[in-house]
């Protein structure tokens, strides 16, 4: 039996939401994946990369970014050796203590960081987009909205799931508590806004293969 989301879970691109293409040689989609602590962003982007799309990770970038000579000194000279752990690389939770908990300190965090990932995950959509074989880039990034990164992109789309059900998926898969997740949510824009800027909206709210049936046929809609 198939799958059947909610009336509106893949809508259609909205007019005045157009993006600039990475390169005008190409026309080869670049989407945009977004959505909540938990949304399910990352099953998403799992079936488009099975589906022969290359995914782009905007966390993986920011693991290599951050420990970069460069990077690790403006950190260690804004909040001290405190940040780097015993193997002497940064600790990200040591920094996410800091930054979730100051919006000047995410500011600081933000401005080092995103020039250098941007750079790296442009290069990469580029490369991406040469290869014959390869249908379309996705760039996975949580912030990807917040941090302009959505310039990157042909088509955004954004991964949308209920709160109680986003936040025990949470719970359940990296033991965060509610203040945590509560914490971590309020760096970023209210999910509705999201929704509001993405071209299409895929519903998370029932089963994977549910989800999974959605993302293809987005998929087909956007290389065909």
């Amino acid at each position: 039996m198939g799958c059947k989301p909610p009336a509106g879970a893949v809508v259609s691109p909205k007019r005045g939401n157009e993006r600039a293409p990475v390169t005008k040689a190409s026309q080869k989609p670049v989407i945009g994946l977004t959505g909540g602590i938990g949304s399910g962003k990352s099953a998403a982007a799992a079936e488009l990369a099975a589906l022969g799309c290359a995914v782009i990770d905007a966390d993986a970038v920011g693991h290599e970014v951050i420990d970069t000579p460069v990077v690790r000194d403006r950190l260690v000279a804004l909040w001290g050796e405190g940040i780097i752990d015993s193997a002497g690389r940064v600790s990200r939770p040591a920094v996410g203590r800091i930054v979730f908990d100051s919006p000047q300190a995410l500011a600081q965090l933000n401005a080092i960081m995103h020039p250098p990932m941007r750079e790296i995950m442009a290069e990469r959509i580029e490369r991406a987009l040469a290869e014959d074989e390869c249908p379309a880039a996705v760039l996975d990034a949580a912030v990807l909205l917040e941090a302009g990164w959505d310039e990157l992109c042909t088509i955004v789309v954004f991964v949308s799931a209920p709160q109680e059900l986003r936040h025990q998926r949470v719970a359940d898969e990296r033991g965060w508590d509610e203040g945590e997740i509560a914490r971590r949510e309020k760096s970023q824009n209210p999910l509705d806004i999201k929704a509001s800027r993405a071209d299409h909206v895929v519903d998370n709210s029932s089963s994977l293969s549910c989800l999974r049936e959605q993302v293809r046929t987005l998929f087909h809609q956007l290389v065909s």
